[in-house]
């Protein structure tokens, strides 16, 4: 599953490839954002974490990642 957050005031948004479904990311946005963790922390396929302030987040986008092409078609 990817997941894209806008930072406020980063040029760049964050990507993370996590494990977790869409319902279970859904749910730690939401509780971040009503103030009762102050934090968005999402891990990695790769077990790294990601912590991200509830207050800075611009938005979160929750997509199921789409795998790219390789080669031409004619």
């Amino acid at each position: 599953m990817e997941v894209k957050i806008g930072v406020q005031h980063a040029a760049r948004e964050l990507v993370i490839d996590t494990d977790q479904d869409a319902a279970a990311v859904e749910e730690l946005v939401s509780k971040a954002l009503q103030g009762e963790a102050g934090l968005l922390s999402l891990e990695d396929n790769k077990g790294r974490r990601t912590v991200v302030p509830a207050a800075k987040i611009a938005y979160v986008e929750i997509g199921g990642g789409v795998a790219g092409t390789v080669g031409f078609r004619s």
